[in-house]
């Protein structure tokens, strides 16, 4: 999935949830930035995240993220790669550990979040494209230095962990699109 792959599917991509169709028109303007793929680009710039669920559907992964001290999906910078659907597959694998996902080239969920000042790098934001991915929770879980934890979490009781609406949204079209 190249530049040209993305823009093709932003125009054709629609969802349910207004909070989310107002990203459409900021990323095909992003999109259109030769170093959007770089997290040197500001004020924004191009990430890849996982949504993981189990086979029934009922559980998603989730990672406790050391620097954001919160819970979230997998996902990470770019870093020049274009073939975002390959940078959420990497970030899922080196934050979870699971090597057998089994994933949909289809954009399942889109966000722009800020990023915090951190003492190297200013406030930004990310440009989040997420994908559905299904994986095992027989397989061993790894966690990362860039993670507290890494857990199973059931959707029914995802508030327990997170109040990140762009987090809870993906449980809700998991729960409209599988439920």
């Amino acid at each position: 999935m190249d530049r040209q792959s993305l823009l093709d599917a932003f125009s054709i991509f629609s969802t349910a949830f207004p909070e989310e169709e107002k990203f459409i028109a900021p990323f095909i303007e992003l999109l259109k930035h030769k170093d959007c793929f770089q997290r040197t680009h500001l004020p924004g710039h191009i990430t890849g995240s996982a949504w993981i669920v189990n086979g029934d559907r009922t559980k998603t992964l989730l990672v406790h993220h050391v620097k954001l001290n919160k819970w979230v999906q997998p996902g990470g910078h770019a870093d020049g790669e274009e073939n975002i659907l390959n940078v959420a597959l990497r970030e899922a694998e080196e934050e979870t550990g699971l090597k057998n996902l089994n994933l949909s080239s289809a954009i399942f969920d889109i966000d722009i979040h800020p990023i915090p000042t951190r003492k190297d790098f200013p406030e930004h934001l990310h440009y989040d494209i997420r994908f559905w991915m299904e994986g095992a929770e027989t397989e061993k879980i790894v966690v990362s230095e860039e993670s507290h934890d890494v857990r199973w979490v059931l959707l029914e009781e995802l508030e327990r962990f997170t109040r990140e609406r762009s987090v809870l949204r993906m449980r809700d079209k998991t729960m409209l699109i599988h439920g």
